[in-house]
């Protein structure tokens, strides 16, 4: 760092002196700054906020957005006053685009405004990526003479700037506040600019996300707008079927020839279309070739709108998925009465169709990339039915506050769900907390989801919160929730009914704010009627239920999941794995995957470490030791669970000579509190006092 960047960061800071060497403290009796309480500031950003998200979702432009931003600041700062620049394409320059209170002579200072870190505090705050406070314009060594003189002269003595950053610390623009006294800003104005900032970085943002949708979707329009020229121009009647042979798409030359909508096309009846010689012969082909899915070719007489016949040359190709099923049919008419088309024009007219088609899939695919990227399902990679089923109800979900209950098999993905469904609620902004039931301790748990308070068991030695807390406005992801112990059952089921709770080893009742996912690989259903779990709190969680499938189910998308991983984990392990292998896709598809995706993508990446060319393959040996259906043994391992629990507690009464409670008692010795022992005792009719 030079001298002149030194002192610019020694300039800048917070609480700075300025060249008199006098300090100006943080203070709420500064000359000139507002009186505004902290909880009323709170207030007006909250409006602020939603007033701001209100006029995205009206398609107000992001300058009117800016611009009511501004507005709602200056009314809460005055008689400080507001502005917001952007950044230009170019990454140099910034430019005012809002702030209506920002004198008129000062507007060609500021736009555009070359970042620099002699620009004046926005300028500066765009160059360090960092807040700018100038105390004094008068006195500040970084401030140009050019604009110190007219700063002054149009009331412009203090100026305090916050740059708008992604959260990968790209500079979008500044958010500043003018000061007609020369002064620092308070605490409360450090909190306003930061909270202005936050909003005007969501509306940026937003704005940002939704010019690249639409972006994205007219691209599409026009992808397919080309297409319809392209294919409107081949030589020869095109139409495109379905796998059962229904009208799908038709070019224009069938529409002139036969003098018929599309609509009118979709239900094309042969008898009115072809010459009565020619009906059976063509329904004869048609039925072959959806028997054997073979191309074809024949010659028929087409009827013309006007009633004439003439005579066409077809030719019908296939194309099939990456399983080989047919998805539809594309078929090329030439007009053989004039003898204007020969074998090779026909052979160009085809390959013409298949590189449109190819090149359509390619963009086709691109775009969806793009258009994802946009939405929230990033990491949830699949299109089979079973998969957008889930996705259905993510979306549906989503928005609202309803508790959801989420279950499947172990790796079917349930936390991606759960994210999915935090990222697409009004809760986005706040903490998503994970928590895994099974692996803390029963004695812990109580502690962990609502924390404890100073002295509340040996070894809480202050104060802590719960996960719960940590969640507040967001949303608490419990995962395993089958596992909770029968205490912590009870103390949930007051947070989702009363919407408050007690640290552990306090009194103090605390009001809580968070949305409940729930997660489980458990039958609940059975565990209630086992009676190690609440079914009062069963139904409050399953509000909303969400079947996540296995593997198996979704055989469609294993290839997509495969080419996921193989792309992500090449990339890691720095390798060019450009194509997967045939044998290794089927041999995928076949396999039954009992850990589901987990599994696939732990095998996934143990191939890409040992694969040495380019071509991906996953050795045979390692799915056929387990390529066998499970089954269904969750009633037998209930049963043989309740066998063994009742066993130890037996044996652990025997030694206790029957007793429950107390030093001795067989609760101490099983490490359970007696009320959990005697619940137990009653639930597997366990006859404790027949035991010595």
């Amino acid at each position: 760092m030079n001298s002149a960047e030194s002192q610019l960061g020694m300039g800048h800071k917070i609480q700075r002196s300025d060249a008199a060497g006098v300090e100006h403290p943080a203070s709420t009796e500064s000359k000139g700054g507002p009186c505004t309480t902290t909880a009323s500031q709170a207030e007006s950003l909250l409006a602020a906020e939603n007033r701001t998200l209100e006029l995205i979702a009206d398609g107000a432009s992001l300058k009117e957005i800016l611009n009511d931003l501004c507005h709602s600041i200056d009314v809460v700062a005055s008689p400080v006053i507001s502005t917001v620049l952007l950044m230009d394409a170019d990454g140099e320059r910034l430019w005012h685009t809002a702030g209506t209170l920002v004198p008129r002579e000062w507007l060609p200072v500021v736009s555009p405004l070359r970042i620099s870190p002699h620009a004046g505090c926005c300028g500066a705050a765009a160059f360090l990526k960092e807040r700018v406070i100038v105390a004094d314009v008068a006195t500040d060594i970084n401030w140009l003479d050019e604009y110190r003189d007219l700063a002054i002269k149009i009331g412009i003595r203090a100026a305090w700037s916050e740059p708008i950053l992604t959260k990968d610390g790209q500079v979008l623009g500044t958010f500043a506040l003018y000061s007609s006294a020369s002064r620092i800003p308070t605490d409360a104005e450090i909190e306003l600019i930061e909270g202005a900032r936050h909003i005007a970085l969501i509306a940026i943002e937003r704005q940002r996300s939704q010019a690249a949708l639409a972006l994205a979707l007219e691209k599409i329009k026009t992808n397919e707008e080309s297409l319809r020229l392209i294919v409107d121009s081949i030589p020869g009647q095109v139409a495109v079927m379905t796998a059962g042979g229904e009208v799908e798409l038709v070019n224009r030359q069938i529409l002139e020839y036969f003098g018929k909508t599309t609509e009118e096309l979709q239900n094309w009846a042969t008898s009115n279309s072809f010459h009565p010689d020619d009906i059976l012969p063509t329904i004869d082909v048609w039925k072959r070739a959806l028997e054997t899915g073979q191309p074809f070719e024949f010659e028929n007489r087409g009827r013309r709108a006007d009633g004439v016949y003439r005579w066409f040359h077809v030719r019908a190709h296939p194309l099939r998925d990456a399983e080989g099923r047919i998805v539809r049919w594309y078929i090329l008419a030439t007009d053989i009465d004039d003898r204007k088309r020969s074998e090779g024009e026909l052979g160009k007219a085809f390959e013409e169709i298949n590189r449109l088609k190819d090149r359509l899939h390619d963009e086709n695919v691109a775009l969806r990339e793009q258009i994802d990227q946009v939405f929230m399902f990033e990491e949830i990679v699949g299109s089979s039915p079973a998969l957008k089923t889930v996705l259905s109800s993510i979306v549906k979900v989503a928005p609202t506050d309803s508790t959801v209950l989420i279950t499947g098999e172990t790796g079917t993905g349930k936390e991606l769900i759960a994210r999915a469904i935090h990222k697409g609620s009004h809760r986005a902004g706040h903490a998503f907390i994970s928590v895994n039931c099974a692996a803390i301790p029963s004695s812990l748990i109580a502690s962990e989801l609502f924390g404890h308070e100073r002295g509340a068991f040996t070894g809480a030695l202050q104060r802590r919160q719960g996960r719960f807390e940590l969640a507040q406005s967001g949303t608490i992801f419990l995962d395993e929730i089958g596992e909770l112990p029968a205490e912590t059952q009870l103390a949930l089921l007051r947070v989702l009914q009363e919407r408050q709770f007690e640290r552990v080893g306090g009194s103090r009742v605390i009001p809580v704010d968070v949305r409940v996912i729930a997660a489980t690989n458990r039958d609940l259903e059975a565990a209630i009627a086992a009676g190690v779990f609440r079914s009062d709190l069963f139904y409050r969680l399953n509000v909303f239920p969400i079947q996540v499938p296995p593997l198996r189910q979704r055989q469609k998308d294993i290839p997509m999941l495969i080419e996921y991983f193989v792309k992500r984990h090449a990339e890691k392990a720095r390798k060019k794995i450009s194509k997967i292998d045939k044998t290794t896709l089927k041999l995928c598809q076949s396999y039954h995957w009992p850990g589901n995706i987990r599994e696939l993508q732990n095998i996934v990446e143990r191939s890409v470490i040992l694969c040495t060319g380019d071509t991906f393959l996953i050795d045979e040996a390692w799915l056929s030791s387990h390529n066998a259906p499970r089954r269904a043994t969750s009633h037998l391992l209930t049963e043989n669970l309740h066998k063994y629990e009742k066993e130890l507690i037996e044996a652990a009464l025997a030694e206790s000579n029957g007793i429950v409670a107390g030093p001795n008692g067989a609760a101490v010795k099983l490490g359970i509190p007696r009320s959990t022992l005697d619940l137990k005792i009653k639930q597997l009719n366990i006859r404790k006092h027949t035991i010595r």
